[in-house]
């Protein structure tokens, strides 16, 4: 099948490159606009509907008309002399909110932008009083927009709208500040955009700084960037369009994680491939080119397809999480990787077909062949001393695992600390509850045909208000037909922190539970509920993952290596990978720079990626070791010259793909996330694939493919020496 599909390719190298050209701009064109109608990102979404919160939030939507896609954003508005509001003063900021509550927010587009890539997400807002701080110092007003958070149409909306108050109220002589998820996310934005425009500028500046290192050569140092481009466009439209055809919610974070999972492999793939086929067009100098392209992707891709379908099985694992966001990110990567595993066997083998020997130039490296550079040297230094490289290799990755000592899991948002979103919230808290900005709510529903009163709640709101931690109870409100009520708590704690959400899930839980009405039912929401939910959901999916997607990539491995210890050690060494890395992010973010804890998504991306992407370097090396120990010679030399070939691409292709996670850093509250991955990805292609593997290889021998050991090729007889017998006189 593979020899199949790259034979045809490179037959039809300008077809197949014509092809990909006209997907990859139309679906690059509309991925975008499809993106944005299939991400979500409120987090309670993502809950199953048998959690406490996620039943608050259908309550929420049925019973008091809150919209699923609303976020709201809270404006402090305070005297910009200082002085505390008179009722002259709060007379005039009611009167502003209303006014603004009536005006339809038109979102600003550009003259030259075509209205079909970007939906005009204008709307009126919906501005009320909220709240008054007991020194009068400022006033908060409640404003609700509809859309996601992360749409940059809606963040265009929502700073048309501030400057607008903004403005608005300092004609009157007041001062403003803006703060909630909306408010926060267009701060963050507004903060990295020229971080993550000199991101994506140092990766694509470091992929082709290395393939011109490497390969000396102009197209060798673009095409992987241009190929990529075009399945990549390709892929993130199959994702968005398969989403919105079968209803499937992304979080708003799986685009960009897309994007750069797509480079990394791709130009991974890619380099697997140039050094391939620039070694076998040294070794058969005479062979056209075509049919060598034909040879090397036929012959590496093997290798290709079975890294990326442990990437995809990895991936595919996430179906049995019963956390959405886990869920849908599972077949988006998956769908994506399968694009780019398409794209290596039928693109990449066309540009190979294309350009043959012209691929390398003006590079005159393939007249010659290279002498003995660090490549050999380290292959020969494996082979020699395989006990000191796996003791070195081993005590490095223990000690940074080590660090997982005492690792917790921070279920905040990792907003941005340093955004005038969250010194709004600051300054709100030092007068307020630190929950009054975003209070958790409980909902009460009448189950008994009969109907609400705030007398009949009473009990249950005097009973809320007695909880340590609940600094002050809101009224009462009922729905229109007085079945369902809403009572609103606002915690000392912030909504975001542990201790919000051992309040939510303790003592308010309890509460509610034991002071209910009879003929009621009630359910406790809010970002802390959310959040504890979501904490009770991530725990029991990482219980069943870990170890479905550990013996899938084992099968994988099993049926690609054709042996019972090879995967086994493989399994070992990136669970060692994994562990190395995990304990490094704790160790820094959790016991050196003083935060609450790793991010709770971490463990189980890091697991999938480190796991899964790192393999796709210890079957490249494994899968050169096992050719080279066919050939005549002892184990050891075979492991010299397969780290001597593979050394060089698996270096590159780490430093890539390492270098393209490292951009994540830019995405508000991916700091965590960009750092282990990077990490993880570095300790994968060179502690693991360089060091560990070859090195456990190299003292196992043809013992590591048991009970298929590798048999080596008899050596070639030598020629027959000619026999001359004297003419007879």
């Amino acid at each position: 099948m593979i020899r199949a599909l790259t034979g045809f390719s490179t037959r039809n190298a300008w077809k197949v490159i014509v092809l990909w050209a006209v997907l990859g701009l139309g679906l690059s064109a509309l991925g975008p606009l499809l993106l944005n109608r299939v991400t979500q990102s409120q987090t309670g979404d993502f809950l199953p509907k048998s959690y406490d919160s996620a039943a608050a939030l259908r309550i929420a939507e049925e019973q008091f008309g809150v919209k699923p896609d609303a976020t709201t954003i809270t404006v402090l508005v305070a005297r910009s002399d200082g002085k505390a509001l008179t009722e002259g003063d709060q007379r005039r900021i009611e009167a502003e909110a209303a006014e603004l509550g009536k005006r339809r927010v038109v979102m600003p587009r550009s003259e030259d932008e075509p209205a079909f890539l970007k939906p005009d997400r204008s709307q009126t807002p919906r501005v009320a009083p909220a709240m008054t701080a007991p020194d009068r110092s400022f006033e908060l007003l409640s404003v609700e927009l509809t859309g996601n958070a992360v749409d940059e149409g809606v963040q265009e909306v929502y700073r048309t709208f501030r400057d607008s108050a903004r403005a608005k109220f300092a004609d009157v002589g007041m001062r403003t500040g803006f703060t909630g998820g909306l408010a926060e996310a267009a701060d963050s934005a507004d903060d990295n955009r020229t971080a993550a425009l000199i991101g994506s500028s140092l990766v694509v500046v470091l992929i082709v700084l290395l393939n011109v290192l490497v390969f000396r050569s102009v197209l060798a140092a673009v095409l992987p960037l241009l190929a990529v481009a075009m399945i990549g466009g390709v892929a993130g439209g199959a994702v968005a369009g398969a989403a919105a055809l079968t209803g499937l919610r992304l979080d708003s974070s799986t685009p960009s994680l897309i994007s750069v999972v797509l480079l990394g492999i791709g130009v991974d793939y890619l380099l697997f491939l140039l050094f391939r086929f620039r070694e076998h067009l040294r070794s058969r100098p005479d062979q056209p080119a075509r049919e060598a392209a034909a040879e090397v992707s036929a012959r590496v891709g093997t290798a290709i397809t079975s890294a990326a379908l442990t990437i995809v099985a990895a991936f595919a694992t996430l179906g049995v999480a019963t956390f959405g966001q886990f869920r849908s990110l599972g077949p988006a990567i998956a769908v994506a990787v399968l694009i780019m595993l398409l794209g290596s066997l039928t693109l990449m083998p066309a540009l190979l077909a294309a350009c043959g020997r012209r691929m390398f130039w003006p590079s005159r490296s393939l007249e010659r062949e290279p002498g003995v550079g660090t490549a050999a040297r380290y292959g020969a230094f494996v082979a020699r001393r395989p006990v000191v490289l796996l003791l070195a290799s081993v005590a490095l990755l223990g000690a940074l695992a080590a660090g997982m000592t005492g690792i917790r899991m921070d279920y905040g948002q990792g907003g941005g600390s340093g955004t005038a979103a969250s010194a709004t919230a600051a300054e709100i808290s030092r007068a307020l509850p630190a929950g009054v900005s975003d209070p958790t709510t409980v909902y009460v529903t009448a189950q008994d045909g009969g109907t609400l009163d705030p007398a009949r709640l009473g009990g249950l709101s005097q009973a809320l208000a007695k909880v340590e931690g609940v600094g002050q109870v809101g009224g009462t409100v009922l729905n229109e037909d007085r079945r369902a009520a809403r009572i609103d708590l606002f915690l000392t704690a912030d909504p975001q922190s542990a201790r919000a959400r051992e309040l939510a899930s303790g003592p308010v839980r309890a509460a509610v539970a034991a002071h209910t009405p009879a003929g009621t039912s009630a359910h406790v929401g809010g970002t802390a509920a959310v959040f504890a939910d979501v904490s009770a959901a991530v725990d029991h999916d990482l219980t069943i993952v870990f170890p479905v997607a550990a013996a899938l990539i084992a099968l994988i491995l099993l049926l690609l290596l054709r042996s019972v210890l090879a995967p086994v050690v493989l399994m070992l060494a990136v669970g060692l990978g994994f562990a190395a890395t995990l304990g490094a992010a704790t160790l820094l973010f959790q016991h050196v720079l003083d935060e609450p804890g790793v991010n709770f998504t971490l463990p189980l991306v890091l697991f999938l990626f480190v796991v899964a992407l790192g393999t796709d370097y210890n079957i490249l090396i494994t899968d050169r070791i096992r050719e080279e120990m066919h050939r005549p010679g002892p184990a050891r030399s075979a492991v010299a010259r397969a780290v001597r070939h593979t050394a060089p691409a698996v270096a590159t292709a780490g430093l890539v793909l390492a270098g393209s996670f490292a951009t994540l850093a830019t995405t508000p509250g991916s700091a965590q996330i960009a750092f282990a991955l990077t990490l993880g990805i570095l300790l994968s292609a060179v502690v693991l694939s360089l060091g560990l593997v070859p090195a456990l290889a190299a003292l196992l021998g043809r013992s590591l493919w048991w009970p298929l050991r590798p048999t080596p090729a008899p050596a070639p007889l030598p020629a027959p020496t000619p026999t001359y017998y004297a003419p007879t006189p």
